[in-house]
């Protein structure tokens, strides 16, 4: 019972109302304090536990999503729950994701689940299987931390994805509102292209989300909008 979920605004670059939230898993020691996830993720995938904390943020996301649809009707906020390479391995992600939809009631279309790219390069074709499996129960699919370096365009085609993620590495480059970097112009025209809708992560200065705005990416999210909030 120490683990915890936070819920960090996903924002719309044009109107900068919240259009989701993605759900973060954060670890209160007892004796240690806050740990990040970047210590304590990669344990649970190497020993197995991710299934069940996976399994575990997904079905209380999905709960806050389905309760603020109830409070808040017809503002079809979305919720994001990262997937690990353990879960997209395993079968019985399939099973987690109806379940919790089903007890949440909360709606597939308005679940999106992120997959890093480095997942999605380390078992392609199970990895295409599961993905085209998780899209026919009409939940959206994100690519997160889009621009590390693994994608290209005829790999991503293979792939059932609605959203690309911008990697935060990125958008830490973007210091000058009238000078975007070529890196970002090719990924925003990869995403038009493929027409799938874009978020940029990591915001933390105006001229950001400015200039991202500007080129004509979908969505922000980083602390220039909000910090990962309790709730």
């Amino acid at each position: 019972h120490q683990l915890r979920v936070v819920y960090q605004p996903v924002v719309d670059l044009v109107s900068d109302g919240v259009t989701g939230f993605e759900a973060l898993c954060r670890w209160d020691h007892p004796t240690r304090g806050l740990i990040q996830p970047k210590d304590f993720i990669p344990i649970a995938e190497a020993n197995g536990t991710i299934i069940a904390i996976g399994e575990w943020v997904l079905n209380e996301a999905c709960d806050t999503g389905a309760r603020w649809h109830q409070l808040y009707p017809g503002t079809e906020l979305t919720m994001s729950v990262n997937l690990s390479g353990r879960q997209i391995a395993t079968p019985s992600i399939i099973d987690h994701v109806v379940n919790a939809l089903s007890r949440s009631g909360l709606p597939a279309t308005s679940l999106i689940l992120e997959i890093t790219e480095s997942v999605l390069v380390e078992d392609t074709p199970t990895a295409i299987v599961r993905l085209r499996e998780l899209r026919a129960l009409h939940v959206r699919l994100a690519i997160d931390d889009f621009g590390t370096g693994y994608s290209s365009f005829s790999y991503l085609r293979q792939f059932p994805i609605d959203i690309l993620k911008i990697d935060k590495s990125f958008t830490d480059t973007i210091t000058d509102r009238d000078h975007f970097p070529a890196s970002g112009l090719g990924l925003l025209e990869l995403a038009k292209i493929l027409q799938i809708k874009t978020v940029a992560e990591g915001f933390e200065h105006g001229v950001q989300r400015d200039s991202l705005r500007d080129h004509r990416c979908d969505f922000g999210q980083g602390y220039l909008f909000d910090k990962p909030l309790d709730i």
